[in-house]
């Protein structure tokens, strides 16, 4: 694909304000593209009849029809209806950016938009366009043209596509989902332990040291991490992520480190590791206590020499990587049970950042409480919901074994069933009496919760509206640890 060519592409910008329209095009035309402006959603459809784009950048919310609705005609009909489409919006809320993707759009972006990110997805989005008319092209010509067998016509199609996962695989870290606007802005809180635990934040952001952060399930690690990104020297680039507990043991390694094709069975091409992906940047291991024992050493490796082999290959990868790891497990024990090397944990553990539970910090669970409900009743829109004081002692005297992360979902599921302005708070929504879940050992109390959600979900682990969606973790996880906790579809609990 040459460069010049993708440069000079004809797009399509479409919102009610001409001041926007104008920002658009003074960024898109210094890349070398060319704009046409459409200030409604029928004259979008007017140029469409008219003119063939090659992407449309659509507002969302516009008067008579909004971006949405543009969206579904274009989809829906016969002119211009494969065209990428990206909305811009305000609009920031989950469901917005699900039904943006629901109805036919390649990206979203948040307004305002970074010029540097949006000229990023423009770019990538007009590669995949022209790959897949290119893919379209070959087809069409190997089968008008040369009498090839159905298995090498595959083979052509297929490689395309493994093309096309590849630029998909090396850009979709560019295309970060939406931005805090601060670093700290859904850590919440203003306890003594949340402070000083940002504290300690701040003060090895800036550094490149290796950090450990511990706390248990729910408590809010990945928020850490995302947090130590965005103060660090590194903040540029994104925070690549890997779930430990999330994959089997036999993908793990390829995640992390790659390999050469033809180095398994299914490995039909070459693949870069998250450790290549985040050279130059930042690498969030969660769960890193689950990490096989047989990988231990070569992650080691990473960490001291900064170099590691792909699979199925000899060539030493150079990579300089910072690293962020997370657990909820004692590691030191696992140590004395020969599950956990001590030298990786001695150079894991260089900088530690420790999150209490947070029935050790009460004092957040107002501010913590307030936040959620203002997120969940905008989401659900419920309007104005309130909580009484004697509930707020009602949620105060719970022990959380799921932290924030399960005040949260009660948070949900309670505005959900809420039939008037106030919140209220029953023991159908909670595990267990508070005194009796504080008397429990911690994974008594988390076997306890999940069995909980897999009987309100009659079971299901998958899906929308499964238990691993409510838990708001992977599936795989999830069964993880259904069978680490022993938890069968036979056991009941009073």
């Amino acid at each position: 694909m040459k460069e010049i060519f993708i440069e000079s592409s004809l797009i399509l910008l479409v919102d009610d304000d001409f001041k926007n329209l104008q920002l658009l095009g003074k960024v898109l035309k210094n890349k070398g593209y060319k704009t046409e402006f459409a200030t409604s959603g029928n004259a979008a459809i007017d140029w469409l009849n008219k003119k063939k784009f090659s992407l449309i950048l659509l507002d969302v919310t516009m008067p008579e029809m909004d971006g949405f609705e543009v969206c579904e005609l274009i989809r829906n009909g016969t002119v211009n209806n494969e065209v990428p489409i990206i909305f811009l919006s305000g609009k920031t809320e989950k469901a917005d950016i699900l039904h943006g993707f629901k109805i036919g759009a390649q990206d979203y972006i948040t307004k305002p938009f970074d010029e540097e990110i949006l000229l990023a997805r423009v770019r990538t989005h007009l590669l995949l366009y022209y790959m897949q008319k290119d893919m379209e092209q070959l087809v069409s010509k190997r089968t008008q043209e040369l009498e090839i067998s159905q298995l090498e016509l595959k083979k052509s199609v297929l490689e395309l596509e493994i093309l096309k996962d590849r630029l998909i695989d090396e850009n979709q870290y560019m295309q970060e989902e939406i931005k805090l606007n601060h670093n700290f802005e859904e850590i919440i809180g203003e306890s003594k332990s949340l402070k000083k635990t940002l504290l300690s934040v701040q003060q090895v952001a800036k550094t490149n040291s290796t950090v450990l952060i511990k706390g248990e399930t729910g408590t809010g690690k990945e928020l850490i991490a995302r947090s130590i990104n965005n103060l660090s020297d590194r903040s540029k680039q994104p925070l690549i992520k890997l779930n430990c507990a999330a994959l089997p043991e036999n993908l793990i390694e390829s995640e992390l480190f790659g390999h050469e094709k033809g180095a398994f069975t299914s490995a039909i091409n070459s693949r870069k590791g998250k450790f290549e992906i985040a050279n130059n940047g930042t690498l969030f291991l969660d769960e890193i206590g689950e990490l096989p024992f047989s990988l231990q050493p070569k992650l080691l490796r990473v960490l001291q020499e900064g170099e590691f082999e792909r699979i199925g290959g000899n060539k030493t990868i150079k990579v300089d990587v910072r690293l962020i790891s997370a657990t909820n497990r004692d590691l030191e024990k696992m140590i004395e049970e020969k599950k956990f090397r001590s030298d990786l944990y001695y150079r894991l553990n260089i900088f530690p950042v420790e999150i209490e539970p947070l029935r050790k910090r009460v004092s957040d669970i107002p501010l913590l409480v307030n936040y959620f409900v203002d997120k969940h009743a905008k989401k659900l829109n419920k309007g104005n919901l309130r909580i009484q004081k004697d509930q707020l002692v009602v949620l105060e005297k719970y022990s959380w074994p799921g932290n924030v992360r399960e005040l949260e979902n009660v948070i949900e599921r309670v505005i959900i069933s809420a039939t008037g302005k106030n919140l209220n708070f029953d023991r159908s929504f909670f595990s267990k009496k508070p005194q009796d879940i504080a008397l429990q050992p911690l994974h008594e109390m988390e076997k306890m919760y999940i069995l909980k959600v897999l009987k309100s979900v009659n079971w299901s682990i998958s899906g929308e509206n499964g238990a691993a969606s409510i838990l708001k973790l992977h599936p795989n996880t999830l069964r993880s640890k259904m069978e680490k906790l022993g938890i069968k579809k036979n056991i009941s609990f009073n």
